[in-house]
C-alpha cells in the first residue's frame, strides 16, 4: 500500500490554481475547503472545484491536471466524464482527492464571477462566496450539507445577501424534488441554524 505525506490542503490548492488559471479556466473551490472559509471547522479529506467549462474541454483539464501532478481515476476518463459532468483525480504526493466538476449554466458562471479570491502562500485563489456554497448546499440537501449550511448561518448570519440568496432558491425551485428549496431557505434564517427540520 502507498504511503503519502501528511494532507497540504493549501499547497495543493496552490498547485490546481496555478495549473488552472495558467490556461485561462474559471473555477471556484466548492465544498468542504469552502465551508471551512465560511462555516464552521469540520473534517474534510477531498477538494471540489467547479468549473466554468462544458465536458468537451475535457482536454484542458488533463493538462492542468497533469501540469499539477494529479492523476484521473476513472478507467474510461471520457466516457465517465460525459456521462457525470466530474472528473475524480488523485493527488501523487498526498493521496488526496479532487473532483472537477464541469458546469455550463448561467448560475455558475455567475457564482464563478462572483467567488472570492482567498490569499494561500502568496497565491489568489477563488473560493466560492458564502451565498453561492448555501446554495450548492441547499441544492444537495444531504443531512451533512444542511448541517454545514446551518454553520454558515452561525457564523456569518444577517451579513449574507439574502435577496442573493432568495432569488436562486426560487430559480432552483423549478427543478423537480427541489420544490421546497425557497421554503426551506426561510425556515432556516427564521427558526435560526439550530432549529431541528420540521
Amino acid at each position: 500500500m502507498a504511503s503519502h505525506r501528511s494532507p497540504d490542503f493549501s499547497g495543493l490548492l496552490v498547485r490546481l490554481s496555478t495549473a488552472l488559471g495558467a490556461r485561462g479556466i474559471p473555477f471556484m473551490v466548492i465544498g468542504g475547503q469552502a465551508v471551512l472559509l465560511h462555516g464552521e471547522p469540520r473534517l474534510t479529506q477531498d477538494i471540489d472545484v467547479t468549473l466554468g467549462l462544458p465536458p468537451e474541454r475535457l482536454g484542458e483539464i488533463l493538462a492542468a491536471c497533469a501540469a499539477a501532478e494529479l492523476e484521473p481515476l476513472p478507467a474510461d476518463v471520457t466516457t465517465f466524464v460525459r456521462e457525470t459532468f466530474v472528473l475524480p483525480a488523485e493527488d501523487q504526493e498526498s493521496g488526496l482527492r479532487i473532483d472537477f466538476i464541469f458546469s455550463t449554466t448561467a448560475y455558475e458562471a455567475q457564482a464563478i464571477a462572483r467567488a472570492v479570491a482567498v490569499e494561500l502562500s502568496g497565491h489568489a485563489v477563488p473560493f466560492a462566496t458564502a451565498e453561492d456554497l448555501l446554495i450548492h448546499k441547499l441544492f444537495a440537501g444531504r443531512p451533512r450539507d444542511i448541517e454545514d449550511v446551518r454553520g454558515v448561518l452561525r457564523r456569518k448570519g444577517e451579513q449574507l445577501d439574502w435577496d442573493y440568496l432568495r432569488h436562486w432558491a426560487r430559480e432552483f425551485a423549478a427543478v423537480p424534488g427541489r420544490e421546497r428549496l425557497p421554503a426551506q431557505l426561510e425556515e432556516l434564517r427564521t427558526l435560526g441554524p439550530d432549529a431541528s427540520e420540521a
